[in-house]
C-alpha cells in the first residue's frame, strides 16, 4: 500500500467524446490509457486503485461468472453501492453480460435497520431482481432483504469469485435497451425505478461533458456522492469514463464525518471539477474555520457544481469566503439543475461567472407567483438562483394548474422534454403515465419560473404551502427558522396539514439539542414571530431531538415523511390526551 498511487490526472491517451454504442465501447476506448478510478479510507489515505484497463479485464471475468448462473438476458442485478470499487466492476460486468445493473442504496441510519432492510427488499422486489451482491459491510442487511425471495444468487463478491467463467461470446445491451436502472431518491414517493437506455445516458453523458463542464484532458474529478445517487453514479462513474478521465473518491460517511478530506483531496490532486448539495457546502462552511484550511491550494478547482435541490447562495457565499485564502474562486459554482428522470443534468449555469442570485419581492410571489424583482429590503427578499440554460435538444414549459403557458417570471409547474428523458419507471405503467405524456413532455413534480430562456428552481410542486390562497414556499420557512439561535443547519421541515375547518396550518418540525423548559419556549416565540413578520401566517412549531428528521436515500430532507412522522406523533399524542381524560373523569 505504501507505493500505491493514485491514477494519473491524464495520458497521451487523446480525449475522445464520441457518440458511443453502449457504455462497453466507452469503457473499452478508455481501457487504451493509463487514468481511472482511487479510492480512499476515512483518514483520506489511498486505500485502492482502478485503473479503466484494470476495471475491462476485471469486468469481464466476473461477466462470465454471472452468465455462468444461467441467467437470461436483461436480468435485474442488485449492487448495495457501497463507495468501493466492487460497484464499478459489478456494475460493467453487466454491461459486457448484456444484464441491467440496480444500484441500492448503502446509507443506512442509526436505529433505521428495519427501515433500511425493507427499503432494500421492496427496491429487489419491484424490479424483480435475479441476482444480489453487497460489500462485506452490508452482507447481514442484504441476507435479511433476500430472505424468501426467488434468486439465482446473493452474496459477496468473494462468493461471485468462486464461480466457473462461462465459454460465451458477449453481447452487451444495445443503443435501445436499458443501460441500468436507477431510483429515485423518493423525497415525495417510494423510490421509482427509473428506466435509463443506453441511448438516452450516452446523449446525456455527451451534453454533460462538451457543453455543461466542457471536459479537457487535464481535469480531474473528485467525489463524496453515493453511488446509488444520480450524481454519484453518472456525474462521477460516467462522465469521467467518457472523457478518460480520473477520479478520486471519498466515502459519503467520511465526508460527513471529515469534510476537510474532500478538500484535501482537490488540494492534493489538483481536482478540477467537484459537486455537492447545498447542504454539503453547508456543511464545510459551518465546520472549517480559516486555520483549518492552512497549505491548501484549490485555484485549480474550476467547477464546483451545485444543485439536487433548491440552492440557497448564503452557505454557498460562506463556503467562498473561508475557502478564499487557498485560492478557491467563487466564480467556479456552478448551478446545474436535473434529475434521476432526465439521467441526469438538464442544464447549466455559465462556467466561470459564479451564482447569478436572481432577487424577488417576497410578498408579491406568494400573494401572486410573479417573481418580481425585488425594491425593498432583506426582509421583503427572497432569493433564487438561476440555474443556466438548457442542454441543447431540451426544450422547457413553465404551465399552470390547467396547463396554460405562463408568462415571464411567472410560478409554475416545470415541463421538460428532450433526448434524455426516460423511457418511463421500471414495470409502473401507472407512475410513468402520471409524470409522462404521450407526446414526450415531463412533468418534473418541480416549480419554478423563467426569466426568458434560463431556468429557476423555487420548490417541489408537492411541497408548496397554499395559506388563504397564498402560496408559500417551505424553503422560505426553513431558512428563516434557522436564524433562530439552538436551530441545527438544515434541520427544519416545513409543510402544511389540513385542520378540521379545511383550512391549512403551517407547521415547522425543528431539531434542537435544547432540553431546557425556557430555552425550548424562547426557540418557539422566535420562530413564530419571525414568520409573522415576514409572511403574516401563524405557525405550529414542533421541537424534535437532532437527528430525527428522515432523509431521503441522497440525503435530502424528505418533507412528505416528516409530515407523517408529524401526524402521527399528533394522532397518538390525541389518543394520549383523550386516554388521560378519560381517567380522570373515573377517578373523580
Amino acid at each position: 500500500m505504501m507505493d500505491m498511487k493514485p491514477t494519473p490526472a491524464n495520458t497521451d491517451l487523446p480525449v475522445k467524446i464520441a457518440p458511443y454504442t453502449n457504455l462497453v465501447d466507452a469503457l473499452e476506448y478508455a481501457a487504451q490509457g493509463k487514468t481511472g478510478f482511487n479510492f480512499y479510507d476515512g483518514r483520506g489515505r489511498l486505500s485502492d486503485t482502478l485503473s479503466y484497463a484494470d476495471l475491462r479485464n476485471e469486468a469481464r471475468v466476473i461477466a462470465r461468472r454471472l452468465l455462468s448462473l444461467g441467467c437470461e438476458r436483461g436480468a435485474r442485478v442488485g449492487i448495495i453501492a457501497e463507495t468501493e470499487p466492487m460497484f464499478h466492476r459489478f456494475f460493467f460486468a453487466c454491461q459486457y453480460a448484456g444484464l441491467i445493473p440496480v444500484a441500492l442504496p448503502a446509507g443506512i441510519q442509526l436505529g433505521a435497520h428495519g427501515a433500511y432492510v425493507s427499503q432494500v427488499r421492496r427496491m429487489l422486489k419491484s424490479c424483480g431482481a435475479s441476482i444480489v451482491v453487497a460489500p462485506d459491510t452490508h452482507a447481514n442487511f442484504m441476507e435479511e432483504a433476500v430472505e424468501g425471495l426467488d434468486l439465482l444468487m446473493a452474496g459477496k463478491q468473494t462468493d461471485f469469485d468462486a464461480l466457473p467463467e462461462a465459454d460465451v461470446e458477449f453481447e452487451p445491451l444495445g443503443a435501445d435497451d436499458p443501460a441500468y436502472l436507477q431510483y429515485t431518491s423518493g423525497s415525495t414517493s417510494f423510490p421509482r425505478g427509473v428506466e435509463v437506455t443506453q441511448k438516452t445516458v450516452l446523449n446525456n453523458l455527451m451534453e454533460i461533458a462538451r457543453y455543461g463542464l466542457k471536459l479537457d484532458q487535464d481535469d480531474r474529478f473528485v467525489s463524496w456522492l453515493p453511488f446509488y445517487h444520480d450524481m454519484g453514479l453518472v456525474g462521477f462513474i460516467l462522465v469521467p469514463l467518457i472523457g478518460q478521465l480520473s477520479v478520486d473518491y471519498l466515502g459519503s460517511r467520511t465526508f460527513a464525518m471529515r469534510p476537510r478530506l474532500w478538500l484535501k483531496l482537490l488540494s492534493d490532486n489538483g481536482g478540477t471539477i467537484s459537486s455537492a448539495p447545498t447542504f454539503g457546502y453547508a456543511l464545510c462552511a459551518k465546520r472549517l474555520r480559516p486555520s483549518d484550511i492552512e497549505g491548501y491550494d484549490l485555484s485549480n478547482w474550476r467547477a464546483a457544481c451545485v444543485g439536487a435541490e433548491r440552492i440557497n447562495p448564503e452557505p454557498l457565499q460562506e463556503f467562498a469566503d473561508i475557502l478564499e485564502p487557498c485560492g478557491f474562486d467563487q466564480n467556479a459554482f456552478v448551478a446545474c439543475y436535473g434529475m434521476a428522470e432526465c439521467v441526469l443534468a438538464t442544464s447549466f449555469a455559465p462556467l466561470g461567472e459564479g451564482l447569478n442570485v436572481d432577487l424577488v419581492d417576497k410578498k408579491v410571489m406568494a400573494d401572486t407567483g410573479e417573481a418580481r424583482p425585488s425594491q425593498g429590503d432583506a426582509l421583503s427578499t427572497s432569493a433564487y438562483v438561476d440555474c443556466g440554460k438548457l442542454l441543447p435538444g431540451f426544450e422547457f414549459s413553465i404551465l399552470d394548474d390547467n396547463g396554460v403557458e405562463m408568462a415571464n417570471r411567472h410560478c409554475g409547474h416545470i415541463y421538460l422534454k428532450g433526448p434524455s428523458v426516460m423511457r418511463g419507471y421500471f414495470h409502473d405503467k401507472q407512475s410513468t403515465s402520471e409524470v409522462l405524456s404521450e407526446d414526450g413532455w415531463l412533468n418534473t413534480g418541480d416549480i419554478g419560473y423563467r426569466i426568458d430562456n434560463h431556468l429557476v428552481i423555487t420548490s417541489r410542486s408537492k411541497d408548496v404551502i397554499i395559506i388563504k390562497g397564498r402560496n408559500i414556499w417551505p424553503y422560505d420557512l426553513e431558512v428563516l427558522a434557522q436564524q433562530t439561535c439552538g436551530v441545527k443547519l438544515g434541520g427544519v421541515a416545513a409543510f402544511s396539514v389540513s385542520l378540521d375547518n379545511s383550512e391549512e396550518q403551517a407547521v415547522l418540525v425543528v431539531e434542537t439539542k435544547e432540553k431546557d423548559p425556557d430555552s425550548r419556549l424562547h426557540i418557539i416565540e422566535d420562530i413564530s414571530q419571525s414568520i409573522h413578520a415576514h409572511f403574516g401566517i401563524n405557525v405550529q412549531i414542533d421541537l424534535t431531538p437532532r437527528g430525527t428528521l428522515p432523509r431521503t436515500s441522497s440525503g435530502k430532507l424528505s418533507r412528505s415523511q416528516s409530515k407523517q412522522d408529524y401526524l402521527a406523533r399528533k394522532t397518538l399524542s390525541d389518543v394520549e390526551q383523550s386516554a388521560i381524560k378519560v381517567g380522570e373523569k373515573l377517578s373523580a
